[in-house]
């Protein structure tokens, strides 16, 4: 078991890039909020799914190392890009979810990879800026081998892992292919928190109505509606919130209505 654990090694984890561009690889990577299970296929979705017990009907989370990957992938309008583009330039944690673009679903392999990645809206929740060590990997998947990288919470569902990796759990421990170990990364992030009061996830703004379409500009209007919603508050939530009220008019905040 100890063998496929590595400390990270402060770039890209040659490692994890052999694993991930192989068919099928899984792996568990750390981020600003703990660590995470990182595939990039259907065959390694699967793996994710089986590992975690986790229920299929939950808009799949894509990680995005570029903007430049993010608007290729994803529908946005000109506010919704400036509000992510704000996040990426303070390097601010950012999920949101947000329908494919209808040429980048064109574009996937017929294998069953759809119904993996997002839900039955064509909703995924991209996500930026989430720490170096995986973002570095998602940035040369895509870039050099035109790869996705799909990621979930590296612990049993329900179960938060602390930001450590002893706590990833047997499950998941035995069935990666790599563990990526940087305890001290993910302490840094929330120097000052301890286990029980530091977060354990991003924020995550959904920006499309029930039906999966995005809300509409606002243009400065006021009420708005349908409108950007808080869906889950996290690390640097009120950073976050001072962006949004600052981009948009009308917002909600629903802390837990997640789908």
């Amino acid at each position: 078991m100890a063998t496929k654990k590595v400390n990270w090694n402060g770039g890209i984890q040659p490692e994890a890039m052999d694993i991930l561009r192989a068919e099928g690889g899984m792996i568990v990577c750390p981020t600003k909020v703990g660590y995470i299970i990182m595939t990039s296929d259907k065959q390694g979705l699967e793996r994710k799914f089986e590992a975690k017990q986790r229920n299929r009907n939950k808009p799949g989370v894509v990680l995005c190392g570029s903007m430049e990957q993010l608007k290729s992938l994803a529908e946005l309008n000109p506010e919704i890009e400036a509000f992510y583009q704000s996040h990426w330039d303070a390097d601010i944690l950012l999920g949101c979810i947000l329908p494919w673009k209808k040429e980048a679903i064109n574009n996937l392999p017929d294998d069953g990879l759809r119904e993996l990645m997002m839900d039955g809206r064509e909703t995924s929740c991209f996500v930026i800026k989430f720490g170096k060590p995986g973002e570095m990997i998602a940035k040369s998947l895509w870039e050099d081998h035109g790869k996705f990288t799909f990621a979930s919470s590296a612990n049993p569902s329900g179960k938060g892992n602390r930001g450590m990796v002893e706590y990833i759990g047997e499950r998941i421990e035995e069935r990666a292919d790599l563990i990526v170990c940087a305890n001290d990364y993910v302490k840094s992030i929330q120097p000052e928190e301890s286990q029980d009061s530091r977060y354990e996830q991003g924020v995550m703004v959904s920006m499309v109505d029930k039906e999966g379409r995005l809300v509409p500009e606002q243009a400065g209007e006021r009420k708005v509606k349908p409108c950007p919603v808080l869906i889950r508050k996290g690390l640097d939530v009120n950073k976050i919130i001072n962006l949004m009220s600052a981009r948009f008019n009308s917002w909600d905040y629903r802390h837990g209505d997640y789908y």
